[in-house]
């Protein structure tokens, strides 16, 4: 069954990113399933930390930045909109400068206040560099708060 409450623009997501941390990590949307998102990331100066691998905090950008655009699609986009509440993340083995790191973001719980995500980031090789797991909060778009105060006079 289809989790994606829209249609999916890879090119969208990705020009969506321009002037964020996406961007400057290098992060790019590359491919969907019907229930899974998945994106890559290089492993250069932008991402390595000074012992010249892949620094744990860019793995948890990416992992995070995979769950937020998993998460955000499979909302009704005009009503509600999501927001990390919590991540974790393992980091497994180095991730080499020079290559890349593909992640792919697979739903655990997809609720109507909260969801689970889990990542799992891999090397060109295909072995596992970072689990992690992220919990977003589903709320609803200021817009809809603007809406509820004028019908209640609030």
């Amino acid at each position: 069954m289809q989790l994606w409450a829209r249609d999916i623009d890879i090119q969208e997501l990705n020009d969506k990113a321009r002037g964020t941390l996406n961007a400057t990590l290098g992060i790019e949307i590359t491919s969907f399933t019907e229930n899974t998102l998945t994106g890559r990331m290089p492993v250069n100066e932008h991402t390595i930390q000074p012992a010249g691998v892949l620094h744990g905090g860019a793995s948890v950008a990416l992992a995070e930045t995979l769950a937020s655009w998993a998460g955000s699609l499979a909302v009704d986009a005009t009503r509600f909109h999501v927001v990390g509440q919590e991540i974790n993340a393992n980091h497994l083995r180095a991730g080499v400068a020079g290559q890349w790191v593909q992640g792919t973001a697979s739903p655990v719980h997809v609720g109507s206040k909260s969801q689970v995500w889990e990542i799992r980031i891999s090397n060109e090789t295909g072995k596992l560099v970072c689990i992690s797991r992220c919990t977003l909060a589903v709320l609803e778009t200021p817009g809809q708060y603007a809406r509820a105060e004028e019908r209640t006079g609030a």
